[in-house]
């Protein structure tokens, strides 16, 4: 049950992006559930805000793929199907492995040491068990790599696909042995970086995402 206290203050200005964040965390949390309506009103009570910029939000959610705006309705929690899952988690698998490939040629060396101190960080959210700041450096890592891949036009493709299974990506790592394999797997990543193999980083990439799609299958079963 979605809950009400008391408000929580935000401050200005980007009230807006404060509100988007703050809401993705309530999805990827699980506080608002995978199909359900997203209650606007209660948010608005909740962080002592008008509709308007809970509106605003929630249009870039749908951007990102973790809302859908249903006329009608308003925005529902984005459902991806397994079968959605099993569609797109191969091919970010193989969009990720090129850019792995590409990476370990092209990145400076200032560029793989910005990308070793993000993984450190995230080791270190892991354990503290800051879910939300691990996911949140995870993706930099990866967009890090994406970047040093010099390549736009992958950018751009990874990006459309990625987006639509956003909440995806952060439930796969819901379980803690999970979550310890996906730490393992950043390790391989950022030593293969370090190296500049590019076929074994690309590999690793790959497998790191396609473990990602077999957790979500074990989530899910086979009505998910």
């Amino acid at each position: 049950m979605f809950a009400v206290d008391q408000p929580e203050a935000l401050t200005r200005p980007a009230l807006a992006v404060e509100l988007t964040g703050l809401i993705r965390g309530l999805i990827m949390e699980g506080e608002l559930r995978p199909g359900a309506k997203v209650p606007e009103k209660a948010l608005t009570l909740r962080f002592g805000v008008s509709r308007t910029p809970v509106r605003e939000a929630l249009k870039v959610l749908a951007a990102e793929g973790y809302v859908r705006l249903v006329p009608n309705r308003g925005a529902v929690v984005a459902e991806p199907t397994l079968a959605e899952l099993e569609e797109v988690f191969p091919v970010i698998a193989a969009l990720e492995g090129i850019a792995g490939e590409l990476a370990a040629q092209r990145a400076s060396d200032q560029e793989i040491a910005s990308v070793r101190r993000l993984h450190e960080a995230m080791r270190e959210a892991f354990r503290s068990g800051d879910r939300p700041r691990y996911f949140e450096l995870n993706q930099q890592i990866h967009g890090a790599i994406l970047a040093a891949s010099r390549n736009p036009t992958l950018r751009q493709q990874h990006q459309t696909v990625a987006n639509r299974v956003r909440w995806a990506r952060y439930q796969a790592n819901l379980a803690l042995e999970r979550w310890q394999e996906a730490l393992e797997e950043h390790d391989s990543i950022i030593e293969a970086l370090e190296a500049r193999d590019g076929a074994r980083l690309g590999a690793v990439m790959k497998s790191h995402f396609l473990h990602k799609l077999d957790s979500l299958r074990s989530a899910l079963g086979p009505e998910g």
